[in-house]
């Protein structure tokens, strides 16, 4: 009976059934027991809608609003393959995603999992090029597809390879393709309205318990490989660690990212310092852009009442002097500082939505913000 409970349980864990019980039945053999499982699946397709704000909030009331439709099917040709379709759009955000997930290749004996990709997004190009004229706006666009391959590689250990093409260029309040901004930075690399760019990616992770206050680490790395001329050439590097310890009641949270990129790539695409999930006290990207930057972060967490929590917090983040560095300059052509820190106070509240974030932060500047975000920091 105890290797029967471990079958339920690998059968459960595989997401597909609703119920899963064992019956015992007589055998032929009086010193044997024949076991016969009945399972009951679970509704394998089905269509979701929800809401969310965009990581690169813009200024006014609704602006980081989006709402988001999918359908998903969860066991494709009863293979517990997965297809997710999903659209999310906002003022000004828009991503439409495809995700079609095989969770266990076939023959594998090292769970071995691949994700076939294709996005279109428009995300606010205002993250490194904000501060345009007023009625003025620039729109990031992004095509992708790619595969990716994952499997783990010990306990609490995962690593992922991929290969993903990106096509992407920017467009202005009307819809038409630039190639400069008010300041005349330049908005592509290749001088021309789009970029494209092949990239050959390793990730690796580590995870905890896997609760938010587990420890977790992330190191990540992007090369573009330029199959033909035009594609760009560079190499992106980016790390994040987090620790969590509890105090009593309370979880002291520390965390710290950073990561550096060489060679020839879009400036949109460089590292934006400041805002909800980077310094509090700044606007998105208000502290800087550059090749290089490094963040970390100290909060403490506590609980006050039911789902509600307290939080305190201080961040600091810095671009090490590289934004200049960046084509074009497009921080120094807005006289971002390069550097700064932050810190306040705020709530939390638990919601189907995930952690629902009002926080009221000060930066080194004296200047005051809220910032209202969805979910735990990156």
């Amino acid at each position: 009976m105890l290797q029967g409970k471990r079958d339920v349980d690998t059968v459960l864990t595989m997401g597909i059934m609703e119920d899963v019980s064992i019956i015992p039945q007589p055998a032929g053999d009086t010193n044997k027991v024949d076991l016969i499982m009945n399972v009951v699946e679970r509704p394998t397709g089905g269509f979701s809608a929800g809401g969310g704000i965009s990581s690169g909030i813009t200024s006014g009331p609704l602006s980081g609003l989006i709402g988001s439709f999918a359908y998903s099917h969860r066991n494709v040709f009863g293979k517990n393959q997965k297809l997710n379709i999903s659209l999310e759009r906002g003022q000004i955000d828009s991503i439409f995603r495809i995700n079609y997930t095989d969770p266990w290749i076939q023959g594998d004996d090292k769970r071995t999992s691949r994700t076939i990709m294709v996005q279109n997004s428009r995300t606010p190009g205002n993250l490194v090029h904000g501060n345009q004229p007023v009625n003025s706006s620039l729109t990031i666009g992004r095509v992708t597809a790619g595969i990716e391959y994952s499997r783990p590689l010990r306990p609490k250990w995962s690593g992922t390879a991929g290969l993903i093409f990106q096509h992407a260029g920017v467009r202005d309040e009307k819809g038409n393709p630039i190639i400069k901004d008010y300041y005349s930075s330049p908005l592509t690399a290749s001088g021309k309205n789009h970029d494209d760019m092949l990239l050959a990616r390793l990730e690796s992770v580590y995870t905890g318990s896997g609760d938010h206050g587990s420890s977790m680490f992330v190191l990540n790395m992007d090369q573009g490989l330029p199959l033909w001329p035009e594609w760009l050439f560079f190499n992106r590097v980016n790390a994040r660690a987090r620790k969590g310890v509890e105090i009593g009641p309370a979880l002291f949270l520390l965390s710290l990212s950073g990561g550096h990129v060489t060679g020839k790539f879009s400036p949109h695409e460089a590292f934006a310092i400041g805002g909800t999930n980077s310094v509090r006290g700044y606007e998105e990207g208000a502290v800087g852009s550059g090749r290089s930057y490094v963040i970390g972060s100290g909060e403490i967490s506590f609980p006050l009442l039911g789902p509600v929590e307290g939080v305190l917090f201080a961040d600091c983040g810095t671009d090490l002097g590289s934004g200049h560095n960046v084509l074009g300059d497009p921080a120094g052509a807005r006289l971002k500082p390069g550097s700064g820190y932050g810190y306040g106070f705020g709530i939390r509240v638990d919601s189907p939505l995930g952690p629902l974030r009002l926080e009221y932060a000060f930066n080194d500047r004296r200047a005051k913000r809220f910032h209202f975000g969805v979910g735990h920091r990156n």
